[in-house]
């Protein structure tokens, strides 16, 4: 099953900028409609038309930085057929508008706190190990909560480590969440590809908290397949998150200001 699904995901990223039908991606991998939609998501943790949706807004990302097309012209050619309609996903998903992502990460990305619901005057915690594959270039490990298995928008609650290390998510609002992390080369070459490539991600959830709680969960990095869902969020703005001793901005900051 999981070849078969391996196939449809191939195919969204071969024709993402086409009017893909459900139809055509079940098709594609050889299962009729109603059996692929359930496995997809099965395989995946999400349904086709989010997994493709997330690729046409990567690869949206991608233009946005390597090429001076304008936003209209992107739209079109990630599989719009509304500019407004992208300019509203994009903003949704990675939590910033196209034109305002595009001059940010340009200008090096200022830090973005982390948003979500109000917290709770008891909120919980998620911790535990963080495990790294070996890497022979330096890394910026991105770890978060998020409301949906897609990684988007800013999380209400993240941390930041430079490889394996303990993370520690406070300020977790009572919830299901589904908990993220991904590894990024942190390379002198700045925030743009391939400064900035992704190089390993982990995944785990749903999982749910109640006001007060502290929760342990280890997670442990694999480099990135077929199956993993592209990075929608803009991981270079929560360089800023995470708790004491380990917010790798907040500490640049104060050795600046000391």
């Amino acid at each position: 099953m999981q070849d078969a699904i391996e196939r449809a995901v191939s195919t969204m990223w071969q024709r993402y900028d086409e009017p893909l039908s459900l139809d055509a991606m079940a098709h594609s991998a050889f299962l009729s409609r109603f059996y692929f939609s359930r496995s997809f998501r099965s395989v995946t943790g999400t349904s086709p038309g989010r997994f493709l949706s997330a690729i046409r807004l990567y690869q949206a990302k991608k233009l946005l930085l390597e090429t001076e097309l304008s936003v209209t012209d992107i739209a079109y050619g990630v599989g719009y057929n509304s500019p407004g309609t992208f300019i509203s996903r994009f903003s949704r998903s990675v939590g910033l508008p196209p034109a305002r992502y595009r001059c940010l990460v340009r200008r090096g990305l200022p830090q973005l706190g982390p948003a979500g619901p109000a917290v709770p005057p008891r909120p919980a915690v998620i911790r535990g190990r963080l495990t790294v594959p070996s890497a022979d270039t330096p890394v910026k490990v991105y770890v978060g909560v998020f409301y949906s298995p897609i990684v988007q928008g800013r999380p209400p609650s993240c941390d930041v480590l430079g490889g394996s290390g303990e993370y520690r998510l406070s300020e977790v609002p009572p919830g299901t969440w589904h908990l993220r992390a991904a590894a990024i080369r942190a390379a002198a070459d700045g925030p743009q590809p391939p400064g900035r490539r992704l190089l390993a991600v982990a995944a785990s959830g749903p999982v749910t908290v109640t006001s007060g709680v502290c929760l342990t969960v280890d997670l442990t990095l694999h480099e990135t397949g077929a199956l993993d869902l592209p990075i929608l969020v803009a991981l270079p703005g929560l360089d800023g998150c995470g708790g004491p001793g380990r917010r790798l901005a907040a500490a640049e900051g104060q050795r600046r200001s000391g």
